[in-house]
């Protein structure tokens, strides 16, 4: 498979150590008003944070899935909280997702240009790739080159398991999605929804 996994020692020797730190610090709320200035790209509110914020204390994302219906449905029992919108990071976006008990991150995809980068702060997830599984828990990475593998996180634990995912926010990206009948093309005003067929939701 074309998805790169590391443990521990990819981003510190305890990794999970240096991100809870972060997650945890306490300081003032600074901020700046001015609205993203990439079209679609969705802000906490409409002001940028200046200084260091507790990422678990960020505010979720307003609209919960973007996939059309029913497929928005089957998103149920995930939160993503947009970090780097609330920066005014417009290039790429960083997410701090948690799922509860039998959640999903995302359907089965795979991106035409976007790379993307998961890493485990808390809890187990199971990363379905392709035919493959393979059981992630804290501190343990992932990586998926563009046009790879399809992929998805599923959280088949008792527990709630919350991840980081960051990727890059490539114009004229096109995802595709093997088990569904759904497709996605990333312009300046968003994604736009289609059939397999062409057909738009």
């Amino acid at each position: 498979m074309q998805a790169l996994l590391c443990q521990q020692s990819c981003l510190e020797s305890d990794g999970r150590e240096a991100i809870e730190g972060v997650m945890d610090q306490k300081v003032p709320d600074a901020r700046v008003d001015a609205p993203s200035e990439r079209p679609g790209v969705e802000t906490a509110g409409a002001s940028r944070l200046r200084a260091p914020a507790a990422a678990s204390e960020m505010p979720p994302r307003t609209k919960p899935s973007n996939y059309p219906a029913p497929f928005a449905q089957r998103m149920s029992g995930r939160t993503k909280r947009p970090l780097g919108d609330a920066f005014g990071l417009s290039n790429f976006g960083v997410n701090l997702t948690t799922l509860s008990p039998g959640a999903v991150s995302a359907l089965q995809h795979i991106h035409s240009k976007q790379d993307e980068f998961v890493y485990v702060v808390s809890g187990e997830l199971t990363l379905v790739s392709g035919a493959d599984l393979h059981v992630m828990t804290a501190g343990m990475c992932v990586g998926f080159p563009a046009a790879g593998t399809s992929h998805h996180l599923e959280n088949r634990s008792p527990r709630e398991a919350t991840f980081l995912e960051v990727g890059d926010r490539s114009e004229g990206d096109e995802v595709s999605y093997p088990a569904d009948d759904i497709t996605a093309v990333r312009d300046r005003s968003g994604w736009r929804f289609m059939h397999k067929n062409g057909e738009p939701y």
